[in-house]
This record gives C-alpha cells, sequence and structure tokens, in this order.
C-alpha cells in the first residue's frame, strides 16, 4: 500500500457489489482494505486490486460481520490504524429462509443495520481524523417492501426476505440521515448509495418464496432485474465515495446510475425515524447482554 494514496475501508468486499466498488477505488488511486470472512476470496481479490492499481494496494481483513462482537472488535482495530478516507458500508444481504446472527438477532436486521451502525461508530474519529472523508451506505430499492413497524425487534406475520431486508435497510437509511447531521460539523459526508438489482451470489440464491404473496406475480419480473452485471451496480457507490461534486454534501442517496435520487428518502418520515431509533437502542442492548 502507498503510504500517501487515500484509504478506503469496504466490508463485503471480496466478491459482488463491494468488490466492484475496491476495483474502480484502486483505478482511482485508493489504498483498500477488503473485509470478509473467506480468506482465499480474499487473497483473490486483494490480486485483482493490486493487478488493476498498478501496484500494492489491497489489503485483507477477516472478520464475520453478523457478529456485532466481532464487528466492533474489527473497528477497534481499524481505528488503530489511524486516519480513514472512506468507510463504504456494503455489508448486507436478503435471504429466502430466515437465520439468526451469534447474538440471536435475525440475519437482515444485523448485517443490513446494527453491523454497519457499529463498525461506524467505531472508527469516527479515524474518519474525522482524516476530514474532507465520507461515509457511504449501500442502500436498496427493497426499502419499498418495508413494514414500517419497529416495536419490537422483528414485525408480525411471517418472515419474507424481500420485506425483511427492506426494513432494515429503512432503518438504516434513517440512521444515514440522522447520522450525516451529527457528522457534518467534523468533516464527515454521509451517503448512501442504491447499486440497483445486479447479479450478485446472494441474488443467485433467492427463490419465490423470498417474496410477500402479493408481489409473487412479479417474480419473473424481478428475477430478470437481478440479471444485470455486477460491475454495473458499482456505479452509485462510487459515485457517493469519489464524485467531487458531493463534496461538502450530506445526506443525500445517489442512485443506480450514479445521480442524486431522493426516492427513498420519501420513506424516511419523522415518525419512522424516531422509532428507528428506539429500536435500534433496544436492540443494541439486547445483543450486549447476550455477548
Amino acid at each position: 500500500m502507498t503510504e500517501h494514496a487515500p484509504k478506503a475501508v469496504v466490508t463485503a468486499g471480496t466478491g459482488g457489489i463491494g468488490l466492484e466498488t475496491a476495483l474502480g477505488l484502486a483505478r482511482q488511486g485508493w489504498d483498500v482494505v477488503l473485509v470478509g470472512r473467506d480468506p482465499a476470496r480474499g487473497e483473490a481479490a486483494v490480486t485483482r486490486i493490486d493487478e488493476v492499481a498498478g501496484r500494492r494496494a489491497g489489503r485483507f481483513v477477516r472478520a464475520d460481520l453478523s457478529s456485532l462482537a466481532g464487528t466492533r472488535r474489527l473497528g477497534e482495530r481499524l481505528a488503530a490504524e489511524g486516519g480513514l478516507n472512506l468507510l463504504v458500508n456494503n455489508v448486507g444481504g436478503m435471504w429466502t429462509e430466515r437465520w439468526e446472527s451469534p447474538e440471536g438477532i435475525e440475519a437482515s436486521i444485523a448485517l443490513n443495520h446494527l453491523s454497519p451502525y457499529v463498525l461506524t461508530e467505531a472508527l469516527l474519529d479515524a474518519l474525522a481524523a482524516a476530514a474532507p472523508s465520507r461515509i457511504v451506505n449501500v442502500t436498496s430499492s427493497a426499502i419499498a417492501a418495508a413494514q414500517t413497524v419497529f416495536d419490537d425487534a422483528e414485525p408480525p406475520g411471517p418472515h419474507y426476505g424481500l420485506a425483511a431486508t427492506g426494513r432494515a435497510k429503512l432503518a438504516h437509511l434513517a440512521h444515514t440521515v440522522e447520522l450525516a447531521g451529527r457528522l457534518e460539523s467534523r468533516g464527515v459526508s454521509v451517503l448512501a448509495a442504491d447499486p440497483g438489482a445486479a447479479a450478485t451470489d446472494n441474488a443467485a440464491h433467492m427463490t419465490i418464496d423470498i417474496l410477500p404473496p402479493a408481489l409473487r406475480p412479479h417474480w419473473e419480473q424481478i428475477r430478470k432485474g437481478v440479471s444485470a452485471p455486477v460491475a454495473s451496480a458499482a456505479k452509485g457507490p462510487l459515485a457517493a465515495a469519489t464524485d467531487p461534486a458531493l463534496e461538502g454534501r450530506t445526506g443525500l442517496v445517489v442512485g443506480p446510475q450514479g445521480v442524486l435520487d431522493d426516492t427513498l428518502l420519501a420513506f424516511v418520515t419523522p415518525e419512522v425515524a424516531e422509532a428507528v431509533r428506539t429500536w435500534t437502542a433496544k436492540l443494541l442492548a439486547t445483543a450486549a447482554r447476550s455477548s
């Protein structure tokens, strides 16, 4: 890694949209730390990063981001390394079958909201030390399918992966907007990026059961939508991370074409923001007791 190159951390960066985003950063002269679970995938990803950069620009750090305790340790480790110019919270996912994190939290909530929340909090001082810096939270149009009920950890009724992920992404978008206001005076911009649908590994494992019944007639259309090349889905995150026109701007959403798009922000009402704030604090307290 080059001493004077700007430094980025990309979670879930060893494949899919995360890797494509990391490759784009490397082409623009960044050093990139890739966070993932699989050392073999990590090694292969770092090789690609170094190849496109034409130098040693990549590094892999192993962590299981479904564990909030593990995520907190990762954040402390990375924070100890000093200033950070960019954090891309790309980790997330959508699953047909319900499963739980090591702390007993439903996985959509853990990976799409709580894990990036915890990692970001641990890295705030490092990001502020390198200001002007940016945080990019990868969001999703699945928000449109969310149940906006935050009374309990999970809403009542059956578990449907699309709705569960949409709810978690809505929670994190509400947090993104709030964090943007909190960090503006510290020189840290906080942006969300919607990559759009793409043929990721996660998408390849989806079945029709991931959809609430009302959406199942649209299954073939949805399947077609997730056949887009993964490389094209990095346009939004890369623009949010590097577009000079966004310097000093915060609390915004960059759409799949790499331009600002406020469509998803309409779902973040004051009532949702307040409910998410209380809900998140309860979940984090529960996780702390179980770890």
